[in-house]
């Protein structure tokens, strides 16, 4: 799994999530709701990097299994930001898109 298509996109997709991130607090000011969706968007990579170390066949089931579950957490993140008027359509699409291809 060194030049998997998932790891990689999962880092990419932490990137964008971080960078989400401080544009949430520096410019919107919210300190809740984006301090969860950096938690569960960051959670994906480290997963999915877990899962490249697995010690068994169902560990490796687990830990993407894991970083399933909170790429789709991440997601309701975004869904309720998007929601609360916290994010325009437009940047809720980008991530939201990427998340998606990710989850896949």
């Amino acid at each position: 799994m060194s030049d998997s298509i998932v790891k990689n996109e999962s880092f990419e997709l932490a990137i964008s999530g971080v960078n989400f991130y401080k544009h949430l607090v520096s410019e919107k000011k919210e300190f809740v709701m984006s301090k969860q969706f950096l938690r569960s968007i960051t959670s994906v990579g480290a997963n999915v990097r877990e899962a490249a170390n697995a010690q068994s066949k169902l560990d490796f089931i687990h830990k993407l299994s894991i970083a399933q579950k909170e790429c789709d957490e991440s997601m309701y993140w975004l869904e309720l930001l998007k929601e609360t008027k916290y994010i325009e359509e437009k940047d809720f699409k980008r991530i939201y898109s990427q998340s998606t291809e990710v989850l896949k």
